[in-house]
């Protein structure tokens, strides 16, 4: 399935990344798929075993024509019906500000995987610093329809934020890798005041603590 590569490459740059963190022949869950373009990209790339759930019905028409084994559900209600341990890694990328509770989330991820690869789009970016000082307007980071009204992003957070929100609930963080404008990936480290201004995204890998 080639076309996940120029996707993952032009709009996606945390694709290609979140997949270098991925062990071959793993067991995935990618929460909030869309149109199944990571999960696609995961099985040619580590021959994973991937599975997914996505909220929108057009985006699971569209990773099932892919032949991805994918349902429609909720990450706020659906991740509890899943065992402990189901999975390698869940993946949550660039979904965690519209979800309703996020540590919720992330806890239930890390009860069924082993790892959880989450990727955030950084409200604290200096674009959107300078936008806001500049415009007096809230910044929107989902779609260029979008407005602060209707955005999906209900919870939009820094990295830092994000940070001190696995700190307080005893998430480690195995790797933690900022994005710029350009796609570029730069590791960073628990003093994240450069990632915090310059990164646009940022991508984390967790764990629990043992």
């Amino acid at each position: 399935m080639n076309a996940a590569k120029p996707a993952a490459r032009a709009g996606r740059a945390d694709f290609l990344l979140i997949a270098s963190m991925v062990e071959a022949g793993s067991r995935v869950l990618d929460v909030g798929c869309d149109d199944g373009g990571l999960l696609a990209l995961l099985a040619e790339e580590k021959n994973v075993d991937g599975r997914g759930i996505e909220l929108g019905q057009d985006g699971v028409n569209e990773s099932v024509s892919r032949g991805l084994s994918v349902i429609q559900g909720d990450a706020n209600t659906d991740l509890y019906d899943y065992p402990d341990g189901a999975f390698d890694y869940v993946i949550l990328s660039r979904t965690l500000p519209a979800i309703h509770r996020p540590r919720d989330v992330l806890t239930e991820m890390l009860r069924i995987s082993r790892h959880a690869i989450v990727s955030i789009p950084n409200a604290g970016y200096w674009r959107h610093r300078l936008y806001l000082l500049l415009r007096g307007k809230m910044p929107v980071t989902d779609s260029d329809e979008a407005t602060w009204w209707n955005a999906d992003n209900i919870h939009p957070c820094t990295i830092r934020d994000f940070i001190l929100l696995c700190t307080e609930n005893g998430f480690t963080i195995e790797r933690r890798v900022q994005l710029g404008s350009g796609g570029r990936a730069i590791r960073f480290s628990k003093n994240a005041t450069f990632a915090n201004f310059f990164g646009e995204q940022a991508v984390f890998q967790l764990t629990k603590k043992s």
